[in-house]
């Protein structure tokens, strides 16, 4: 008999799982531009089912044409969590063993069926997304599931009530690293041909749709992930040319870039780091074609703040902020020194930062790191903490406060592994209100190489960089058969938790904060009240809150 449930975006579906212990949802409300997902569990459990069974779905509903269909696919887990930690580490997780695991959301239309095997959990993706050009009231989706013979299975109904609001612009920034090596060597697509540039503007196009509006930008191949002494692909787009021993630039590249994420939706550009990461020691690889010979001028063998490196850092600095002025881009460009300094590295950051201090008089200069004490020290003044790091910074009210997470963000905090409840991830939107975060960064939207970046992995067979980090932290995309990014189902609940927060935001502008804090906070005890290291558990927390909001935003309209 085959079962169907509705049941909320939130959830993962593992394949020996019983569609009995799903949180059942049917109905809920969403602002007019607003993209809603929820799921459609399926499960057969007929005893003489041997094989696969061909199912097809079919909607019907008012809000047809603005609702997509994807399947949820399972994904190999070897290294779900870190191993031999003390019990309390794997609270709040959903498995911690190696299996397949519920991630990849592959189009429904690309196969145009859905196979199951009897027995096993799967579940139906359903995005609804009216761009603002539906009106307000209530719908129903009705979600049939025929066979081959195009006898009807299952029949099931959401209702999703719109809202006549409208979700504010987006506010704060996001980043994740954006790796053109990676995909030019998935799929074999030498860098900068016209093959290379569809799938960037691909990838581009997707990444704006997740939410991510500030794009890292390899003005030089970013000095990221690679093992010391070695390269990473060449994926520079200002063109070095030395004659004589003097230096030109050319940007013909980055201005494609820059026009090609305008394009797209993106209008902010990390400027990739100008320093190697852990201690900003050494200068990134830079290109340069030198008296007719393209080869290397600098790299691992050359000193940070070594004087030739420092004039043509110094040079190339000034033409690049002209060529962004030109433009009017200058300030949407966000500037790095190196990725994730500690405290024995501080002297050796701040003689690289004294570089270049002065040019970037008035930019943003940012970076990754967690020691309140390094920001105190007046190294620099935009830190991005991590999520398990952020309270000091928080209780001494440092201004434009970023957060970011990453693998060593696995005890408490939200983050985005595998194994980790949706709702985990989800969490992050409330936080981000709360301490009115400015901005977000993440470093894997698609790093598909192993630890050091030495040789490339396929994220569909391997999940984990191959045992670099635990399943999710290295990407939250894949890479589709046509050149165009697949998304997961990490990447679209952090997605949801920022419209979490753009409604929380309107809200505020209708009811104000005190009231949008207490539809969040107020049911909680002190000791629970909402930090980045403690939140509700819970996907019928998650929903209950989103409603209160949802009914703030109604009722003051």
């Amino acid at each position: 008999m085959l079962k169907t449930k509705l049941i909320s975006g939130m959830e993962k579906c593992f394949l020996d799982e019983c569609i009995c212990k799903k949180f059942a949802l049917d109905h809920d409300t969403m602002l007019k531009n607003e993209r809603y997902t929820f799921q459609l569990a399926v499960q057969d459990d007929d005893p003489g089912a041997v094989g696969r069974i061909i199912l097809f779905a079919e909607i019907d509903s008012p809000l047809k044409n603005y609702i997509s269909l994807a399947k949820i696919e399972s994904i190999p887990v070897r290294f779900p969590v870190y191993r031999n930690l003390p019990e309390e580490y794997y609270d709040n997780y959903l498995r911690t063993t190696p299996g397949l695991y519920p991630d990849l959301v592959r189009p429904y239309e690309e196969y145009g069926m859905f196979n199951i095997l009897s027995g096993d959990l799967n579940a139906l993706w359903v995005e609804v997304e009216p761009k603002g050009a539906v009106p307000a009231g209530e719908y129903p989706i009705t979600i049939r599931l025929k066979d081959g013979a195009g006898n009807v299975r299952s029949e099931d109904t959401f209702t999703i009530e719109i809202l006549a609001a409208e979700l504010p612009e987006q506010k704060t920034l996001y980043t994740e690293w954006f790796h053109t090596d990676c995909l030019s060597v998935y799929y074999d697509a030498p860098v900068f041909s016209e093959k290379y540039w569809e799938i960037v503007e691909n990838f581009m196009k997707n990444a704006h749709r997740a939410g991510i509006n500030l794009i890292l930008t390899p003005t030089f191949t970013p000095p990221l992930d690679t093992a010391v002494g070695d390269e990473r692909p060449t994926v520079q787009l200002v063109d070095v040319t030395v004659t004589d021993g003097k230096y030109s630039f050319c940007f013909d590249k980055l201005d494609r870039w820059v026009k090609l994420a305008n394009k797209c939706g993106i209008e902010n550009f990390e400027i990739a780091h100008f320093f190697t990461q852990w201690g900003a020691e050494h200068a990134p690889k830079v290109m340069a074609t030198v008296d007719g010979e393209y080869k290397r001028i600098f790299g691992w063998d050359t000193c940070a703040t070594g004087p030739e490196y420092s004039a043509f850092l110094r040079q190339f600095i000034g033409e690049l902020l002209a060529f962004m002025k030109e433009r009017g881009k200058d300030h949407n460009c966000y500037f790095h020194i190196s990725d994730e300094p500690n405290d024995a590295q501080l002297e050796s950051y701040i003689a690289a930062k004294n570089v270049v201090r002065d040019l970037l008089d008035g930019y943003i200069i940012m970076d990754a790191l967690s020691h309140y004490e390094f920001y105190e020290s007046g190294a620099l003044e935009t830190p991005i903490p991590a999520n398990t790091a952020i309270e000091p910074f928080i209780a001494n009210n440092v201004p434009n406060l970023w957060v970011y997470y990453c693998c060593g963000q696995h005890k408490d905090v939200s983050n985005r592994f595998f194994a980790m409840p949706l709702d985990r991830t989800r969490a992050i939107g409330y936080q981000f209100y709360k301490y009115n975060i400015v901005g977000f960064l993440q470093w894997g939207y698609n790093f598909y190489f192993c630890q050091g970046s030495v040789y490339p992995i396929n994220p569909y067979e391997i999940s984990d960089g191959d045992y670099f980090t635990p399943a999710g932290d290295c990407y939250s995309v894949y890479p589709g058969e046509n050149g165009e990014a697949l998304d997961s189902i990490r990447i679209c609940a952090f997605y949801d938790a920022l419209q979490d927060q753009r409604a929380m935001q309107l809200a505020e502008t209708l009811v104000g904060r005190e009231a949008v804090m207490n539809a969040i906070e107020g049911d909680l005890p002190e000791d629970q009240k909402i930090t980045f290291s403690r939140y509700p558990h819970g996907i019928a927390w998650m929903q209950e809150t989103r409603a209160k909001i949802n009914a703030l935003i109604k009722s003051a309209l």
